[in-house]
């Protein structure tokens, strides 16, 4: 693995972390208990992470 794609990796890896973080804390804020806003935030980073490697399989 190159240099390269080790970043765009650490990058996607990133942006899934702050998409779900924010995705918590919108639930949270809405009035969802904190342990299904914890799920919510899991789901929305798995997702992300799904859909990041789903378009490098699709690349190559």
């Amino acid at each position: 693995m190159s240099a390269t794609q080790l970043l765009a990796l650490l990058l996607a890896f990133s942006a899934a972390l702050h998409l779900g973080g924010a995705a918590a804390f919108t639930a949270w804020r809405g009035g969802t208990p904190v342990a299904h806003a914890l799920l919510i935030g899991g789901g929305a980073t798995g997702s992300a992470c799904a859909l990041y490697v789903s378009v490098v399989a699709a690349y190559r």
